[in-house]
């Protein structure tokens, strides 16, 4: 059966993450191999005017989409259900409640001024919509570290179960393949496809890739690590020993030494000074009003003018019409509110099934930082919740939160077990890693995105109606137009939210010009 390039795309998602997806859309040329600025909205200043759009949910696409509506001059209400602005790009701090739709609530009881970002948690360089946006409202960004030398890789039949250094797992497999490919060189295996000049340069190159020897041979680098670091008087630096390269192979470590290689994870990531909702809150001040919070969604319907929708506030039944609506609710929300979409747009948003990502955050002193010498960036464990996120922000502050597990919760042994468990599990992370340490964790947050009210999922996963069920929910339905991350092929960032507002905008900008064009012209024959 043939399988499209929508439907490729999402399963390399699933089976290698979003990074992956990322990688292959660029090798197919979906995606510019560097950030490019958003494109101007096709819509003149003003040209909004007199014309109402009703934008439903108040994350980042609902959000971006009435930015752009308000700056046109379109008459926007957005509608909220919670009490705060963002959706997913949510930050716990002290006082947060984190509430689960079984009735579970979770208070967060951390020192003042340490947070973790429970939804989105980085700004890729590459994403130059948010970033554009993050400088129009003056949000301070900061450097996210993503990545570091200095964490741990850990696999439980590898090693003893005793963590390696990233440094040192990724430079000795530098060092032996180099060494392997050397060999191949010398002894003319590919002569064929070089020729002696290039074997020369090859072998230059292996020498300082590797770094080999004389001899071209790895015998360790300091790249890797020291056993006996440089110090003063008769210390004399030691190199460690290589790790065997099949102990190498048997520990799989390729995930946590790669993952800084994806296009959207590579060096410079950023995040907002103090949380990553200091982006929807600037949003929502720059909208004022507009925004309506508390105003849960009953019932979208359109009419002969465009839409009709109802909510609820404060206890009270309200209804509003508009010409256009956008919706920018989780599809797990839509499904829940009676409408009349086509029947192609239904059957993609019923049929839709949304990921399960979690997060696991604890506060703790910093030992990561004291003992271990590691600055943010994330260490694996091959068995258990995993990875292991450092915290950027607040460096040397006695206390911070690190994050125990980061993942997707359906379909794995940590989806069964109860909240007691799933802390034990993480902490029993924490302990393969930083052994003695996870006595000094408290004060645990669980955030299940399956489980968050007015969410129930982190992303999707998959479309209904077929493999075409993104080609659709793209289009409009009428006076209605979709935006979020889901529709769009940035999957999971806030990039992806943003640009598809933007491109609902447009839409909706042409349309109105289109309608006022024939309007124009049917005046000028009835004259």
């Amino acid at each position: 059966m043939a399988v499209s390039r929508r439907d490729f795309l999402m399963r390399v998602g699933q089976a290698g993450g979003y990074s992956a997806a990322f990688a292959t859309m660029q090798s197919l040329g979906l995606m510019p191999m560097k950030g490019a600025l958003a494109e101007p909205i096709r819509a003149e200043q003003g040209s909004g005017k007199g014309v109402k759009v009703v934008v439903l949910g108040g994350g980042i696409g609902g959000l971006v989409s009435a930015y752009e509506l308000k700056k046109l001059g379109y008459d926007v209400t957005l509608l909220e259900a919670r009490e705060r602005p963002g959706g997913r790009n949510w930050s716990g701090r002290k006082g947060t409640k984190v509430e689960f739709v079984d009735g579970t609530t979770q208070t967060i009881e951390w020192e003042e001024g340490n947070y973790q970002n429970l939804g989105p948690a980085r700004l890729p360089s590459t994403h130059w919509t948010m970033l554009g946006y993050c400088r129009e409202l003056g949000v301070a960004l900061e450097v996210e570290i993503n990545t570091s030398r200095s964490t741990l890789l850990e696999n439980d039949k590898v090693n003893g179960g005793k963590a390696v250094p990233q440094r040192k797992a990724a430079n000795d497999t530098r060092g032996h393949v180099s060494e392997l490919l050397s060999k191949c060189v010398a002894q003319g295996a590919l002569d064929a496809d070089l020729t002696a000049e290039d074997r020369d340069r090859m072998k230059t190159f292996l020498k300082i890739y590797g770094p080999l020897d004389k001899d071209g041979k790895y015998v360790g680098s300091d790249r890797a690590g020291y056993k006996t670091p440089p110090g003063a008087g008769t210390q004399v630096p030691v190199v460690e020993e290589p790790m065997d390269m099949h102990a190498l192979l048997d520990a799989n470590f390729w995930g946590g030494i790669l993952y800084e290689e994806a296009w959207d994870w590579q060096a410079t990531m950023m995040q907002p000074v103090g949380g990553m909702d200091r982006i929807p809150y600037a949003f929502a001040k720059a909208l004022g009003p507009i925004v309506q919070y508390g105003s849960p969604v009953t019932e979208i319907r359109k009419t002969s003018a465009g839409v009709k929708v109802s909510y609820t506030q404060k206890g009270a039944t309200k209804q509003i019409e508009a010409a256009y609506c956008v919706i920018a609710m989780p599809f797990e929300m839509l499904k829940k509110v009676p409408n009349d979409l086509s029947p192609n747009f239904k059957a993609v948003v019923d049929g839709s099934t949304p990921a399960g990502s979690y997060k696991v955050a604890w506060e703790s002193r910093r030992f990561w930082e004291q003992d271990y010498n590691i600055y943010g960036g994330l260490s694996f464990v091959m068995q258990g919740p995993s990875p292991i996120w450092y915290p950027s922000s607040r460096l040397m502050h006695p206390t911070g939160i690190v994050v125990a597990g980061y993942t997707e919760e359906q379909g794995t042994p940590f989806a069964a077990m109860s909240m007691q468990g799933k802390f034990a599990a993480s902490r029993g992370s924490i302990e393969k890693i930083h052994p003695g340490h996870g006595k000094e964790l408290q004060n645990p947050i669980f955030c299940g995105w399956r489980h968050v009210k007015w969410n129930e999922g982190s992303w999707i996963r998959s479309y209904g109606g077929g493999p075409s069920g993104y080609d659709v929910i793209i289009q409009a339905d009428g006076p209605i137009y979709f935006a979020g991350d889901t529709a769009s092929h940035v999957v999971g960032w806030q990039e992806g939210a943003a640009l598809s507002a933007r491109r609902a905008v447009s839409m909706i900008s042409d349309k109105v010009k289109s309608a006022r064009l024939v309007g124009a012209e049917d005046g000028l024959v009835r004259a």
